[in-house]
C-alpha cells in the first residue's frame, strides 16, 4: 500500500494536495500551492481496497467519485492524470 502512494508522489511531484488512505498512509502530491498549516484545501481519502483499484486500473477515478468511494474536495483534488499507477510512465 505505501508503494503505491510513494509511487503517486514520484509521478505526480508537489504538496498541494494531501492524499489519504487511512490507516495505511498519507502522502502530498501534484504541483501547485503548498499548505503550511492546518486543513490543505486540496484533499483526496479514500479506504486501501478502492486505493488500489485506483492504482492498478480495476476502477476509473470518475467511477469511484461516482460511486462515493473516494471523497476529493478542492479544484487540485483530481487524480485522473496519475491514475492508474504504472511504473512505465514517461517521468
Amino acid at each position: 500500500m505505501r508503494f503505491t502512494l510513494e509511487e503517486l508522489a514520484d509521478v505526480a511531484p508537489g504538496n498541494s494536495v494531501e492524499v489519504r488512505v487511512p490507516p495505511d498512509g498519507a502522502v502530498q502530491a501534484v504541483a501547485g500551492p503548498r499548505h503550511t498549516r492546518g486543513t490543505p484545501p486540496n484533499v483526496v481519502e479514500t479506504d486501501p481496497q478502492t486505493w488500489l483499484e485506483l492504482a492498478t486500473g480495476a476502477l476509473t477515478w470518475p467511477d469511484a467519485l461516482a460511486s462515493g468511494r473516494v471523497h476529493a474536495s478542492g479544484e487540485r483534488a483530481d487524480l485522473a492524470d496519475w491514475l492508474p499507477l504504472q511504473a512505465t510512465r514517461p517521468r
